[in-house]
């Protein structure tokens, strides 16, 4: 009988925790069942900033609409190693207790985290989990720190697709999902892509792998935002003739100061490509943000480096623009 009251207990305290649960419905994402369109902001250094910072930036985000972000347990920007694994996967304090304590945080505020994880390039931090067992590690690591919580995801490599350090093959991502749902069967997963998805990689990505949703990263040039709508009808029509459709959610947009001698996107170019994201059908959009490359010390860092200053005390005027009128388009597409 005590045994049976301690397994009701146990099971009863896991059930309390988990109050936000992210799920899929064919093209769509849902919160707690309902189908949501995700908007989102880049928050991926969060794990080195202070949680009287983060606590206020959570307002901010839900003031202004947002209902996801995106946080890196592989993050080491400007001389700051703040990754909640280490090189081989595993965990590193107080990095991974700060990350639990932040989806703790969002579950209870209904927010969606996207936890990524990136072998990395030695731009944000050293270069990391090069062996197959090392990622595999990693993603134990995470799965079993956040398991109660059902309101994030696992990006499995940022941006697999690109042939240097932070490459992971589709082998690799194969083996991953299933060790991953072997651990967690519901656990949502992805491995986000630097520009759109070719056609031969659509078809290994969600056949071969069998992501639960594409997350392709845009190309950043002033063309995108007119492009987004027609880009992600032609997903799901690909996904249709390929006998399997998803979601396609947008993690990481165009920002600004990423190449502004090149390109700086202003709140116009972000509303546009939000408002392309949800007429063409997408499940989830993110506003990204990040340093500053044209300036003195790449500041300022936005979402890579808070820890002098909290993200919506680093936007700029066009990205307060943007963020003031976002929550607008997307009423306006739902009413």
């Amino acid at each position: 009988m005590k045994r049976s009251i301690l397994l009701l207990s146990i099971l009863t305290a896991g059930a309390a925790i988990a109050n936000t649960e992210l799920g899929t419905d064919g093209r769509q994402l849902t919160i707690n069942g309902k189908p949501t369109f995700l908007v989102g902001i880049s928050y991926y250094g969060a794990l080195g900033a202070p949680k009287d910072f983060i606590q206020r930036d959570l307002d901010d985000m839900q003031k202004y609409g947002f209902n996801w972000f995106r946080v890196w347990a592989t993050w080491g920007a400007f001389d700051n190693e703040i990754s909640a694994v280490d090189r081989e996967g595993r965990p590193r304090e107080p990095y991974l207790a700060k990350l639990r304590w932040l989806v703790a945080e969002c579950d209870r505020r209904g927010i969606i985290v996207d936890v990524t994880l990136s072998r990395g390039n030695g731009v944000t931090g050293s270069v990391r989990l090069q062996s197959t067992e090392a990622l595999r590690r990693a993603a134990k690591t995470l799965v079993a720190s956040l398991k109660p919580y059902r309101n994030w995801y696992l990006d499995m490599g940022n941006e697999r697709n690109i042939r240097d350090k932070r490459f992971v093959s589709v082998e690799e991502l194969a083996e991953l999902r299933k060790f991953i749902k072997r651990l967690d069967p519901n656990r949502l997963v992805t491995a986000s892509f630097v520009r759109d998805i070719k056609t031969d990689e659509l078809k290994q990505i969600l056949l071969d792998v069998r992501v639960d949703f594409l997350a392709p990263h845009r190309p950043r040039n002033p063309k995108s935002p007119g492009q987004t709508e027609a880009q992600t009808k032609k997903y799901y029509e690909l996904m249709k003739q390929l006998g399997r459709t998803v979601p396609v959610h947008y993690q990481e947009p165009f920002r600004r100061g990423f190449r502004p001698e090149r390109w700086e996107p202003k709140a116009e170019h972000f509303l546009a490509d939000l408002k392309g994201a949800l007429e063409g059908g997408a499940a989830g959009w993110c506003f990204h943000n990040g340093d500053q490359k044209d300036k003195p010390q790449a500041k300022p860092r936005r979402s890579f480096d808070m820890r002098k200053a909290r993200l919506f005390e680093q936007l700029d005027e066009q990205e307060t623009k943007f963020i003031r009128q976002m929550k607008a388009v997307v009423s306006g597409q739902f009413r």
